[in-house]
């Protein structure tokens, strides 16, 4: 058996420690929400026990959390499906060149690399200047698209351009209008990158801060409640809620990644059973 070079170990223990710097964070609060009921913010622990996910679930003195949460729920879900549409019609669209496609294209990724507190700014600046209410549901709506709408788009553009269009053209030739190519031929092929960009609509949506904090209006969502109890919350019952959020953000993420290996495996077996037709 070859002798792996010294340079392999160190390499491992560097992405091991990149590791523990991205998950420690969230690795550290798990553990301090399992704290007894004399614990405190910092380590050591006092106790163990599920005292503070239990307090989570009582009347709580400061904010309205489950409030906060379903707001953020409903609103990952109007934009996951937002972004998801609005994606794949862009998608479709440029697949052919047409005037000011270039500009168009550069403008919306443009949105990236702007400061996150200074869309949120201008987007509430001028729902006030129009009379419109800010509220979470229309002008966090708008603002979190500016980050969600970007990636679907780079995802669609990468699928798109991959796409071989004779299926397209196998399905014309059958007789399939344009309505019946799309459903029945394009959107089963892409679907996989379908979920991934309803997956990034909806968990960059979920725990955005900075692009709603100035256009949620008087209602929090999740992320602004969070930060709000971090000021005035001495307790680690803070901790618990961040333990609950992020299982909560990992079980939606597998949901999806199931949803994805059943349609792989959909796709193969389908295919296995066309080749065995031929």
């Amino acid at each position: 058996m070859e002798k792996r070079p010294r340079s392999f170990y160190v390499l491992t223990v560097i992405f091991a420690l990149f590791v523990l710097f991205l998950y420690g964070p969230t690795i550290t609060i798990g553990i301090l929400s399992f704290q007894g009921p004399e614990g405190g913010l910092t380590f050591p622990m006092r106790g163990v026990s599920l005292n503070w996910f239990h307090e989570l679930f009582q009347q709580q003195a400061v904010g309205d959390i489950w409030g906060a949460f379903r707001r953020s729920f409903m609103l990952g879900l109007l934009v996951m499906v937002t972004t998801v549409v609005v994606s794949v019609m862009a998608g479709l669209a440029f697949r052919k060149k047409f005037p000011g496609s270039g500009i168009l294209f550069y403008l919306t990724i443009a949105s990236l690399v702007i400061p996150s507190i200074l869309i949120s700014l201008g987007v509430g600046l001028i729902f006030n200047q129009l009379g419109l209410k800010v509220h979470w549901a229309t002008s966090g709506f708008g603002s979190q698209l500016t980050w969600t709408l970007p990636f679907g788009l780079l995802i669609m553009f990468a699928v798109f351009n991959r796409f071989d269009k004779s299926f397209e053209e196998a399905a014309r030739d059958q007789g399939a209008s344009a309505w019946q190519t799309i459903r029945f031929v394009v959107l089963p092929i892409i679907a996989p990158s379908l979920i991934g960009v309803a997956l990034f609509g909806f968990t960059l949506s979920y725990d955005e801060f900075a692009r709603t904090l100035l256009t949620a209006g008087s209602y929090n969502t999740l992320p602004l409640e969070i930060f709000g109890m971090t000021t005035n919350v001495t307790t680690p019952v803070v901790y618990a809620l961040g333990t609950l959020t992020t299982a909560f953000s990992l079980l939606i993420i597998g949901a999806f990644l199931i949803a994805a290996w059943i349609m792989a495996r959909r796709r193969a077996r389908l295919g296995s059973d066309a080749g065995k037709g031929v």
